[in-house]
């Protein structure tokens, strides 16, 4: 796969947001996502995963800023900007605040499809701005 093909690739996996159906064309069936505080591994957690944000934010959003590929890599780097509207173990009842988290990814890619993902975000940040914990 060319670099730019690598960047393409990396910057439709976020388009998974908008589109849970694209996971299939995007992601190989046993992708693991390295999340700050857990693995994500395989399809079928990798969909409980984004329904839980996507019910939690349902106007939940990704503007992809930066995407760089080399090799078997690619970095993006993106803002992901929802509101708190949707019940979730995670976050609990709605609170009607807005977050926004800058999240640095690194995708590894083999044949034509996303294998393994590291996440790198501040969860801290975006539970203070929940209001689940406390401000610094």
């Amino acid at each position: 796969m060319s670099a730019q093909e690598s960047k393409d690739l990396a910057q439709r996996s976020w388009e998974i947001m908008d589109n849970p159906d694209l996971i299939d064309e995007v992601y190989a069936a046993d992708v693991v996502w390295h999340e700050p505080d857990q693995d994500i591994q395989g399809l079928e957690e990798a969909r409980q995963f984004i329904g839980m944000y996507k019910t939690a934010f349902p106007d939940l959003n990704a503007t992809v800023e930066d995407v760089i590929a080399e090799g078997e890599k690619a970095v993006s780097r993106v803002t992901v900007r929802g509101t708190h509207q949707g019940e979730v173990e995670e976050f609990g009842p709605p609170t009607g605040r807005q977050v926004e988290a800058q999240i640095i990814t690194i995708h590894r890619i083999e044949g034509d499809k996303i294998v393994e993902d590291w996440d790198s975000y501040d969860q801290l940040s975006f539970m203070q701005q929940l209001g689940l914990a406390p401000e610094q």
